[in-house]
C-alpha cells in the first residue's frame, strides 16, 4: 500500500539545499549586493529558495540580497574555482561533510558575529552546530540536520514472514530480518556505495569513525575494519544483498530499495518523505541504526551557510545569515516537509506536516536516531578518500578484492 503524504510536500533534493556561484572578488556583487549562493536540484527547489529569499528581504529591507543557484553536481567544481580566484559570494552554502576541504573559504564566527546576526547558539538542536564546525572554529550556521536510518519495505518483510525492524534493535535483529526477507525474488538488504550509505552500519557496529579524534585517517582501525568486513560479507558471505552493478551506480542500494527489489537499505533522514511516497507503491517504514556492543554510534550531518572571507559588507551579510536560519525561514522549511530544520523550535513543524498515518512513526524514528549523535570527523582530503574508495567497493562486493585490502591501500595512500 502506498503511504499518503501531505499535499504540500516538495520533492527532496539530495542532502537538502546549498550551493556556489560567482560573485565579485570582494565576496559580493559589483554593485554592493549581498549574493547568496545555493544549489538547486529542480524547479521546486528553486521556488522554495525564492520563498526563503522573500522572508530574508522582508526582514532586511535595506539590504539588496540576490540568490544564485547551480546544480549540485556543479557546485564543488565551481566552488574550487571561485576559491582560487577570490570570487566567492558573501553567503556561500556548504555541505557539512565537505567542510574540512573548504574550511579556508569561510570567516570564523565569533559570539559578537552571532549577536549581529540575531542568533543564539541555544537556538539550534543539540549537535547541530557541529555540522559547520571545523578545527574548533564555527565557520557557519546550519539550516538542516540529518542522520542515517534503516528504511524498510513493510510489504516484502510481511510477505516473507521476517521480523519487522523495531526501534532499539540489535545487529542480531538486523541479520535476522535480512536473512528472513531474502527470497528467490528479492534480497533482504541493499548495500550502499555512497559515503554514509555504506559507512553508517560499520560505524554503528564498531563505535568507531574512520577518522580518529586527532583528525587522522583511521580506515584500518581494527574495530572499524572488522565491522566494514562484516558489512561487505552481507553480499559475499551471508548473501542477503546483491553486489553493486558498477561504480557509476552511486545510488545503488537506495535505488534497489526504492524500486522494491530489497527489503532494507540505509539512507539519510533527508529522504524520509520521498521513501514514504515511493513510486513503487510499497508501505515504507524507518528505524534507527542497530545497536552494537559499543552502543549505536550515529553521526549528525547536514548543511549550512557561511560568510566568505573577503566579504566587504560583513555586517549586512551576518544579518542576512541570521534571517536564513531564523524562525520564519526555518518554520517555512519545516512545514513544507522539505528538510528537518536545525533550529530546535522549528523541528516539531516538520512532523506536523506529515500525514497523520505516518507522523508518529517518523517522529519516533527521528527521536531515536538523533538521541545520541556525534560530530562527524573528516580529514582535509576526505573527498579524495571517498572518491578512491567507491569504485573499489564494487570489487569488494563482487568478491574480487577484500575489504581489508581496500581499506589498507586507501589508508596507505591518504593516511599520515
Amino acid at each position: 500500500m502506498r503511504t499518503p503524504l501531505l499535499a504540500s510536500t516538495a520533492a527532496l533534493a539530495m542532502l537538502g539545499l546549498a550551493a556556489c556561484g560567482s560573485g565579485s572578488g570582494s565576496g559580493g556583487s559589483d554593485d554592493g549586493a549581498i549574493v547568496w549562493d545555493m544549489w538547486s536540484g529542480s524547479q521546486a527547489d528553486t521556488d522554495a529558495l525564492n520563498e526563503t529569499l522573500e522572508i530574508v528581504k522582508k526582514e532586511n529591507p535595506d539590504v539588496d540580497v540576490r540568490l544564485q543557484t547551480a546544480p549540485w553536481n556543479d557546485y564543488f567544481t565551481k566552488l574550487t574555482t571561485n576559491m582560487s580566484s577570490g570570487n566567492l559570494a558573501c553567503l556561500t552554502s556548504m555541505n557539512g561533510q565537505r567542510l574540512s576541504t573548504y574550511a579556508d573559504a569561510f570567516e570564523p564566527l565569533t559570539d559578537a558575529d552571532l549577536k549581529t546576526a540575531g542568533i543564539s547558539r541555544d537556538d539550534f538542536a543539540p549537535g547541530a552546530l557541529d555540522i559547520m564546525t571545523y578545527d574548533d572554529q564555527l565557520l557557519g550556521l546550519p539550516f538542516d540536520v540529518s542522520t542515517m536510518l534503516v528504511y524498510y519495505n513493510k510489504d516484502l518483510i510481511d510477505a516473507a514472514g521476517a521480523p519487522e525492524p523495531k526501534i532499539g534493535w540489535s545487529f542480531d535483529d538486523f541479520e535476522a530480518t535480512a536473512q528472513g526477507a531474502t527470497t528467490d525474488a528479492t534480497k533482504g538488504f541493499a548495500v550502499g556505495l555512497g559515503e554514509f550509505q555504506w559507512m553508517a552500519l560499520p560505524i554503528a557496529m564498531s563505535g568507531q569513525q574512520p577518522v580518529g579524534e586527532d583528525g587522522t585517517l583511521a580506515l584500518t582501525d581494527p574495530a572499524f575494519a572488522d565491522a566494514a568486513t562484516w558489512y561487505s560479507g552481507l553480499v559475499t558471505d551471508q548473501e542477503v544483498a546483491l553486489p553493486a552493478a558498477s561504480a557509476s551506480d552511486t545510488g545503488w542500494g537506495e535505488n534497489q530499495y526504492s524500486g522494491g527489489n530489497a527489503a532494507m537499505a540505509v539512507d539519510g533522514t533527508w529522504n524520509a518523505v520521498s521513501y514514504l511516497g515511493n513510486d513503487a507503491g510499497f508501505d515504507a517504514g524507518m528505524v534507527d541504526l542497530p545497536t552494537g556492543e559499543a552502543g549505536s554510534t550515529s553521526l549528525v550531518l547536514g548543511s549550512g551557510y557561511g560568510i566568505a572571507k573577503g566579504c566587504e559588507n560583513k555586517e549586512a551579510a551576518l544579518k542576512v545569515l541570521g534571517s536564513l536560519v531564523g524562525k520564519d525561514a526555518q518554520d517555512a522549511m519545516a512545514t513544507s516537509g522539505r528538510s528537518y530544520p536545525a533550529r530546535a523550535e522549528s523541528q516539531p513543524l516538520y512532523f506536523s506536516s506529515l500525514d497523520k498515518s505516518v507522523r508518529g512513526e517518523v517522529e519516533a524514528a527521528f527521536d531515536a536516531a538523533f538521541a545520541d549523535v556525534e560530530a562527524q570527523r573528516s580529514t582535509k582530503d576526505w573527498d579524495k578518500v571517498n572518491t578512491a574508495l567507491q569504485p573499489n567497493l564494487v570489487s569488494v562486493y563482487n568478491g574480487q578484492a577484500t575489504m581489508t585490502d581496500v581499506l589498507g591501500q586507501t589508508q596507505q595512500q591518504f593516511g599520515e
